[in-house]
């Protein structure tokens, strides 16, 4: 296999271990203590969306600034920012990129006090995930309702997947930047066999040659679909039956694995692991290994980061032309080309085996490994069997969750 561009491995390595261990450490202990501290209850409505009026009361006199500031998460766009450059070249609209975001919890506690004083955060544009500080920020008010009038690219050209969000009904509140989904990979020249379920991670046959994450959001759900329950609508009730599940598989789990699960896959110490999608993408790209990753019959999960505007934004017309304008298929291809996180434009997939076309050698054939790649442009049949994370009412609920869990990582 031909050697991937050095960009492209760039975004790749760094960008998903950076991403994980964020989404661990937000979505877990670090949310109970940011919200302590900003003196906020930690109440979600799930499902709760914005009615007509209050779309038209925010929007009505808004009008173009020229420029916008941006946060995203480090490594989340090729540094040379050439969409930004062409969307300034296009609009005039100037863009201040900066990538500040490294948590959903500490970030939730850092912009909460400007928010909760009307006041603005320096930022038109955030990038948020659908962890339990999504809700946070729709159900304290902090986030601007989206006029989807000014989003025709996304209403053409977004997957329709990513029209039905438990998290964001009717994307009321956020369109996606990127997703990535969880499943398992495994190494067939030592299974033997196909892996096609989250029962074969409880198959005796391969003790002491399982892994597992360590993340408790993340066994919880495999956990919980083994249980046959969806992880999206679950209580309490239901993770004490998906944690009997995991105490059962617990002999036969060689480790509860950070990143390191991938270098165990790698050696030969676990046949079958938990995975990250992107993982297993870069690692057989490459490495030229043949690892396989199967979204399991019982489901995985998916997370997405999110385009959300705050409520205090100085420049929301400015922000939504922008999250509009990373929805022409030509950009998100680009965008995917340089992250190779799932797109959610399936039209990009088209237009990068266009773009390639006009290339040759190693550069043709990096970009179509990208276009070609279902852990990039899942099929429909993929995306049917994906569910959301859990969702909490409370940070007790949050609280419970995880000292369920932790018992079986921890004990």
């Amino acid at each position: 296999m031909s050697a991937p561009d050095a960009a492209l491995l760039r975004g790749l390595t760094q960008r998903r271990l950076g991403r994980r261990d964020a989404l661990r450490i937000s979505g877990l202990s670090a949310l109970g203590a940011a919200l302590a501290a900003c003196g906020v209850q930690g109440r979600a409505t799930p499902g709760a969306s914005a009615a007509p009026d209050v779309v038209q009361k925010f929007w009505s006199g808004k009008a173009k600034t020229g420029h916008l500031d941006f946060a995203n998460w480090p490594l989340y766009m090729d540094p040379s920012h050439p969409e930004l450059k062409k969307f300034t070249k296009e609009t005039g609209i100037t863009v201040s990129y900066k990538e500040v975001i490294q948590e959903m919890g500490p970030w939730f506690a850092k912009v909460q006090p400007e928010l909760s004083a009307g006041e603005s955060i320096d930022f038109d544009l955030m990038v948020i995930t659908n962890s339990v500080q999504f809700a946070q920020f729709r159900d304290s008010g902090f986030l601007a309702p989206l006029d989807h009038a000014r989003l025709p690219n996304f209403a053409k050209n977004a997957g329709p997947a990513y029209a039905k969000e438990a998290f964001d009904p009717g994307n009321a509140y956020s369109v996606p930047w990127a997703s990535g989904m969880t499943g398992i990979a495994y190494d067939e020249t030592k299974t033997k066999r196909p892996i096609t379920k989250i029962a074969d991670l409880w198959d005796p046959a391969f003790k002491g040659k399982i892994g597992m994450f360590s993340d408790t959001q993340e066994i919880a759900n495999f956990g919980l679909l083994k249980a046959g329950i969806k992880p999206g609508g679950s209580v309490s009730d239901d993770w004490d039956k998906a944690a009997d599940e995991l105490a059962k598989q617990k002999p036969l789990v060689r480790k509860y694995y950070d990143q390191d699960y991938i270098d165990a896959l790698s050696h030969g110490e676990v046949w079958l692991t938990q995975a990250w999608s992107g993982d297993i993408f870069q690692k057989n790209l490459s490495d030229g290994t043949n690892f396989k990753f199967v979204i399991p019959e019982e489901g995985g999960t998916i997370w997405t980061d999110n385009m959300t505007i705050p409520v205090t934004a100085k420049a929301p017309v400015d922000a939504i032309k922008l999250i509009d304008f990373f929805y022409r298929t030509d950009i998100a291809a680009s965008l995917a080309e340089y992250i190779n996180y799932v797109c959610p434009v399936p039209a990009a997939q088209a237009q990068m085996r266009k773009d390639a076309a006009k290339k040759s050698g190693d550069d043709k054939q990096a970009l179509l490994d990208v276009a070609n790649s279902k852990l990039v442009f899942p099929p429909a049949s993929s995306y049917a069997k994906l569910h959301y994370y859990v969702t909490f009412e409370s940070v007790d609920d949050q609280k419970t969750f995880e000292k369920t869990f932790e018992a079986v990582v921890l004990g």
